[in-house]
């Protein structure tokens, strides 16, 4: 991490000392011009600063600081300049927005200049236009008028300061209690706060017995303050934790970390318990609010980070139930590290963590900005929202093709059982049985509405029958009046992810909408089901006749869906679509727990899960990519678990300490070998493939032998609708390429009569899943999109230049 000063060579110095010998003998030759100092800003690339400050490393040709000066367009800075070590750093503040010129020298060195481009700390840096309207969140929740929603509780004190939603920084002490039993929840919760509530809910119940207490440095210690010992060495420290909570790029964070209330800290010189290391924490789920929030995850349940050193960092941004424009989310953690490194100190690695949609910003981070996470441990994982989303919509299609009356006609002419119909949906969604699609309709099957809809949901997992709710709501969470109809408010706010990610994708022609990258033509739902007899070749064609899609609202349509192709050239070269080139760069544990169905009770649980959708397959999907994209998935390892769900207690602490040994390595290698390289090289003896069987009550027994692990039921993988109709595993093909219908491929399970209503169905042909998809190409990923949609690859960063 450290650069020391950089001295003259010996031989440059030997000739500065003779030509001064020769000046003093009354030589009239010219004295040599000295080095130029060099500037080079720690804690983010100078083109891509944000906030009005940056932390500076300035380099001389020799050891002495003397006639140092340093300024900002003539304003001067020398005085922030201090020597840490071996090295001269100083945090540089007050940059205004745009280009700022920093120039330094001293009497050892000519003058250097280094141009930072500043932004706002609210944002954007490089994800475009912001979307608007976009509501603040305020010290207390403020109730729904018609044309505001109800406002989320800040947990900070005052008001937001501008249409940014900047607030006021505020920080808050607390200590680590030793009493047994404690409660990690945070001990300063906020209401939740339904966006059409116009009475504000009473304030959050704090727990009775939290781990966290609030510590009053003036007064005495308390009795109950823990203690720790930390990585950063040294004896046990008294465990008091500051929390920073703030906003950055409209969401509000907070920065946990053990702090000792009688000592400075800065970030040339941080307080000896902070181990330098960083544990970023994703929120689940997905969505796109047009109000801001607290974080969806709590920085008092990583006391094993905290109690080791680590600042636990958050911010809501980064939650995907809060954001699904991940290139935003990518730059809020690219905004946030900078941050960290500004106000606390350089970082020494980065380790990303995450269940569900928060696995999805991990895997996507790693692949849109590689480099930002160094390690993540994830559970529940996916690999992106673009290509999750692919199975979210076949199972909304084939849920409701389902309940079509053609459809029911021909399981009751046939005379099915109820248990014979859901084993052939079973074969055509690839799943165990039919309530994995049910899970997905009823968890997310509306998230992609534009505007204002009446959900619908599967309300019997044995008939797959659908009700539809009596209230509407939009997925704005906007009043009503302001969010968009396509009769009588074309141009109100959009609420679906495509138009929420409008900077990255751009408007689709001729349209209020933004590109898409939905695409279900060409694909024969059931096809493997019909190879292998679980359905007959008219329930097949029939299926396939009635499958449809939907339109760029997500009404359902009888004609398939069709992408645009600037959205799917955009999610390939932007690392959208998590590329295995780019996620081979960082280190990978991922947990992977049983969500496959609601009809079996999972040893270690109380209940069967309520909407499996956190498939087995998923982890190996990932692996398929790193396989055929990087070629070998060395820094991967899949850790299954057959009993308790979907977040194992046993795990997360293995791979914590696994994942932050893999790190120190891998951070200490100063090789020339290429940083995917470096991350296999760095693989401890402790990451390795293993399960833990369902029949291992303590979960301790480490099984090794895949073929063991694949025949227990709650660890074995199943598949996906798109595979089930012939697609990979690796399922990244957003649209497929198309070929001809081929009759013989049916295995005559198809007559001449059906051929013919196929070719109705599928008149450009069909997937041919031998060739790459439309638009799918290698990521060039870190993209810009402060030019536009479309991204722009980032150019070589800025350095500093002799004056």
């Amino acid at each position: 991490m450290s650069r020391p000063f950089r001295p003259l060579p010996s031989l440059i110095l030997t000739v500065i000392a003779a030509a001064s010998l020769v000046a003093c003998g009354g030589n009239d030759a010219p004295q040599p011009i000295p080095a130029a100092a060099t500037i080079t800003t720690l804690s983010n690339r100078a083109d891509l600063v944000s906030g009005g400050d940056v932390l500076v490393e300035l380099v001389l040709p020799t050891a002495s600081t003397a006639g140092l000066k340093v300024d900002v367009d003539g304003r001067d800075v020398t005085a922030v300049f201090a020597i840490q070590g071996t090295r001269l750093i100083g945090l540089v503040e007050g940059l205004r927005n745009g280009a700022n010129v920093i120039t330094a020298s001293a009497a050892n060195a000519s003058a250097a200049t280094l141009t930072v481009t500043n932004t706002s700390r609210g944002g954007p840096v490089i994800s475009g236009a912001q979307v608007v309207p976009f509501f603040c969140a305020t010290p207390v929740p403020v109730g729904a008028t018609g044309t505001a929603p109800a406002t989320n509780a800040s947990g900070l004190s005052t008001a937001a300061t501008d249409a940014q939603c900047n607030i006021a920084t505020e920080y808050q002490l607390y200590y680590r209690t030793t009493t047994a039993g404690c409660s990690g929840a945070l001990p300063d919760p906020s209401p939740s706060v339904a966006f059409t509530s116009t009475t504000p809910p009473a304030p959050a119940t704090p727990p009775t017995n939290p781990c966290y207490k609030v510590y009053n440095p003036a007064a005495a210690a308390p009795a109950d303050l823990a203690t720790t010992t930390t990585d950063a060495g040294g004896a046990a420290v008294p465990y008091i934790v500051r929390v920073e909570r703030g906003t950055m790029n409209r969401g509000i964070y907070d920065i946990a970390v053990l702090f000792d209330p009688t000592k400075p800290w800065t970030a040339s010189a941080p307080q000896a318990q902070w181990n330098r290391k960083v544990y970023y924490q994703f929120g689940a789920s997905t969505g796109q609010p047009r109000r801001q929030l607290r974080p969806a995850t709590a920085w008092s349940g990583a006391h094993a980070q905290l109690a080791r050193g680590y600042a636990v960092v958050a911010n809501s941004m980064t939650d995907s139930l809060q954001n699904s424009n991940r290139v935003m989310m990518t730059e809020t953690v690219m905004m946030m590290k900078e941050h960290v490194t500004e106000r606390y100190g350089e970082i020494k690695f980065t380790m990303g963590t995450g269940c569900s949609g928060g696995s999805i910003n991990s895997n996507m981070n790693a692949s849109i900005a590689p480099g930002q996470l160094d390690g993540i441990t994830i559970s529940c994982a996916y690999p992106d929202s673009e290509t999750t989303g692919i199975e979210v919509g076949d199972c909304v299609m084939l849920v409701e093709a389902y309940q079509k009356p053609a459809w029911q006609t021909l399981m009751t002419t046939a005379a099915y059982t109820p248990a014979q119909i859901n084993a052939k949906k079973a074969a055509i969604n690839g799943h165990p049985d039919q309530t994995g699609c049910h899970g997905w309709y009823n968890a997310f099957g509306s998230n992609a509405k534009a505007g204002t809809y009446f959900r619908r949901s599967v309300a019997d997992n044995a008939s797959g029958a659908i009700v539809t709710a009596s209230t509407s709501t939009n997925n704005c969470q906007l009043p009503t009046a302001m969010v968009y109809d396509p009769l009588s408010n074309v141009n109100g706010a959009r609420c679906n992810a495509a138009s929420w990610a409008e900077s990255i994708y751009g408007k689709a022609a001729g349209s209020v909408a933004g590109n898409d990258a939905r695409d279900n033509t060409g694909v024969q739902y059931g096809l493997k089901a019909l190879l292998t007899g679980a359905i007959t070749g008219e329930e097949f064609v029939t299926l396939n006749e009635i499958a449809g899609g939907v339109d760029r609202d997500t009404n359902l349509t009888a004609a398939r869906t069709v992408a645009d192709r600037p959205a799917l050239d955009i999610a390939y070269r932007a690392g959208i679509v998590t590329s295995g080139k780019q996620l081979a760069k960082t280190a990978v544990i991922d947990m992977r727990g049983w969500d496959d169905t609601a009809l079996l009770t999972q040893p270690g649980t109380a209940a069967a899960p309520g909407n499996p959708i956190h498939f087995v397959w998923r982890s190996f999907s990932i692996r398929e990519r790193l396989d055929v994209e990087y070629g070998d998935h060395g820094n991967q390892v899949i850790w299954r678990f057959g009993r308790g769900g979907l977040l194992s207690p046993v795990l997360a602490p293995d791979a914590f300490a696994t994942m932050d040994t893999w790190l120190t390595s891998l951070k200490a290698d100063v090789s020339s070998a290429t940083v995917a390289q470096k991350v296999r090289s760095a693989k401890p003896a402790a990451a390795f493939d293993f399960c833990l069987l369902s029949s291992d009550a303590a979960q301790t027994t480490k099984v090794t032998d895949t073929a063991v692990c694949d025949a227990d039921p709650f660890l074995k993988a199943s598949s996906s609708p798109r595979q089930a109709a012939g697609g990979k595993l690796s399922e990244n093909v957003l649209k497929c390429d198309l070929r001809a219908i081929n009759a013989v491929e049916y295995g005559g399970r198809v007559d001449a009569g059906q051929i013919t209503r196929l070719q109705g169905v599928f008149p450009g042909g069909v997937c041919d899943w031998t060739k790459p998809g439309i638009g799918q190409q290698a990521a060039v990923s870190p993209l810009s999109f402060a030019a536009g949609p479309g991204g722009l690859p980032l150019p070589a960063a800025p350095v500093s230049k002799a004056k």
